[in-house]
């Protein structure tokens, strides 16, 4: 393969792990504030036993995931496919961390559309190949 095909390839791959990145950023985004507004209780008691340390963490853990739109755009592939690979997991463990029987309706839509969707980030990583590498694609 010419390297315009791989390099094209390389770059349709980092454009679409960073439209996935988006999306599941939109359904977090979506999902908490709709439960915010259908039930803000929920919200205001995890809030009072939150402490700040907590508080990072969870935005350590959210500035992750959001760190990945622009990652999976420029870092290297070695670094990106491994980024991407542990991001998608990280953010599915956060995700199904969050689940309990008691969950709303349209939690649970929520939820499974972002593990579907950190899942197939995941897929997708794993079976990106090395564009300087002539092993054929996986994907």
């Amino acid at each position: 393969m010419n390297t315009n095909k791989k390099t094209a390839r390389m770059k349709d791959r980092r454009v679409l792990l960073s439209t996935l990145w988006i999306f599941v950023m939109f359904n977090y985004l979506y999902a908490d504030l709709v439960m915010m507004i259908v039930n803000p209780a929920i919200y205001e008691r995890a809030a009072t036993k939150m402490t700040g340390g907590v508080v990072l963490g969870f935005a350590a853990l959210m500035e992750i995931l959001i760190a990945m739109v622009l990652l999976s755009r420029i870092l290297t592939y070695k670094a990106n496919r491994w980024a991407n690979i542990i991001g998608g997991i990280v953010g599915t463990a956060f995700v199904a961390v969050t689940l309990n029987a008691r969950a709303p309706a349209f939690y649970l839509f929520f939820s499974s559309i972002e593990i579907l969707s950190t899942l197939f980030i995941v897929w997708y990583a794993w079976t990106w190949r090395d564009p300087n590498n002539e092993t054929p694609s996986l994907s």
